[in-house]
């Protein structure tokens, strides 16, 4: 028997609206055969407290209690599987990704966005990197990989398990990175977007080795950079900076923390521009080196990693980004362009513009929105699950 979950009266109600998450307050009792029948990971069917059936999900432990799989009654087998990839595959091929010689990497499979909350799979070329971020997913993953096989056929030479990072930790999966299906024997590869090359580095890089959900702001970077002298902070691969040098700037200087991220995004103005292009690497704390750059830069790039990634370091994360943002629109030179982003789901889009306006007040300076950016089409956002559209961004004229 199916574990069964007994929502509290009127819990139900956010299920009706098909929001996949359930809360574990919302949850009255769970009727099983045995207890080791509800451990993490387990599939179990949801209920109101009369006893109708609302939902299939995984069972994890913490506050959200069950990520819904499906609001329907029906065995989740390899068919399943099959369906639900093969219709995330035709989604991208919607968006033109699936066959495109300027653009070979590109995100299969976003979470609650496709219907598979705790699941992300990335393509790069012939590769595809499945990242599980719940057990249930993680326990699923020979199944997920068959179902890529089976959209792609021999298209895909090799898929590769990067969850033991992401897993939750308490579970104690053992979890250990390797491929599930083929193998590759070099450590980078390269990578085209929008006609660019990236190296990229599944195995050892952060995510599953690329940030894929910048490719259109990036080009948009391409079209401002002419003639300016750029600066790309928390740079990571330099993704960026390529596309800022494609686009005809003057210089461009690329910062971040990591040695070795600088490193790779040296490699990566190398491979596209060669070495005698007009480009820097700085391995220093963006933050700090915001502080004295006087008017060097009329572009730069703020694109920090998640300030907060729970609510309740959501005040002292806002401080930071407004004290970043303060220093970046106050030095940056008359007449430059600002590219500023939060990639924390906790962050609102009203609350990141009203961070953006106290920034612009404390530097005095007279600033205008140029763009509002978010994520690309292939990390969709469900209409049912509004938290799901984590990436903010604006472009900002500051005279």
């Amino acid at each position: 028997m199916t574990p069964q979950v007994y929502l509290r009266k009127g819990k139900e109600e956010s299920l009706m609206r098909r929001h996949p998450w359930i809360f574990s307050g919302a949850i009255d009792h769970i009727k099983a055969e045995d207890e080791s029948e509800i451990t993490e990971g387990a599939l179990v069917e949801i209920y109101t407290r009369t006893g109708d059936f609302i939902a299939l999900g995984h069972y994890q432990i913490g506050s959200i209690a069950v990520r819904v799989l499906t609001f329907d009654k029906e065995p989740i087998d390899q068919a399943w599987w099959n369906r639900r990839i093969a219709v995330a595959y035709d989604v991208r091929r919607t968006l033109g990704l699936t066959d495109n010689p300027d653009t070979d990497c590109y995100r299969l499979v976003h979470g609650e966005g496709d219907g598979l909350p705790g699941l992300v799979v990335d393509i790069y070329g012939t590769v595809a990197v499945v990242q599980c971020h719940s057990v249930g997913m993680y326990l699923a993953r020979q199944d997920i990989a068959r179902a890529i096989l089976a959209a792609y056929g021999d298209r895909i030479t090799a898929i590769y398990d990067k969850s033991s990072q992401t897993v939750p930790f308490n579970a104690r999966l053992g979890a250990v990175d390797g491929y599930l299906w083929g193998s590759s024997d070099h450590s980078a590869h390269v990578v085209t977007e929008n006609g660019e090359k990236f190296l990229v580095n599944w195995e050892q890089g952060q995510k599953t080795g690329f940030f894929l959900d910048q490719r259109e702001n990036r080009e948009l970077v391409k079209r401002y950079s002419k003639g300016r002298t750029v600066l790309n902070t928390f740079c990571y691969t330099g993704g960026f900076s390529v596309y800022a040098m494609a686009g005809g700037a003057e210089k461009v200087c690329s910062v971040d923390s990591s040695e070795r991220a600088v490193v790779l995004a040296t490699e990566n103005m190398k491979l596209n521009f060669g070495p005698q292009a007009n480009f820097t690497e700085t391995a220093a704390d963006a933050v700090e080196y915001l502080k004295n750059i006087e008017d060097k830069y009329d572009l730069i790039i703020l694109d920090p990693p998640a300030f907060a990634k729970h609510h309740k370091v959501l005040g002292n994360a806002m401080q930071g980004y407004k004290r970043l943002n303060a220093r970046a629109i106050s030095q940056i030179r008359p007449g430059g362009i600002l590219f500023t982003f939060s990639c924390s789901q906790a962050v609102s889009k009203e609350l990141f513009r009203t961070m953006i306006f106290s920034a612009a007040a404390i530097a005095g300076r007279n600033v205008r929105i140029l763009h509002q950016l978010t994520q690309p089409a292939d990390h969709p956002v469900s209409i049912y699950h509004p938290e799901g559209e984590y990436l903010k961004g604006l472009v900002l004229y500051v005279e």
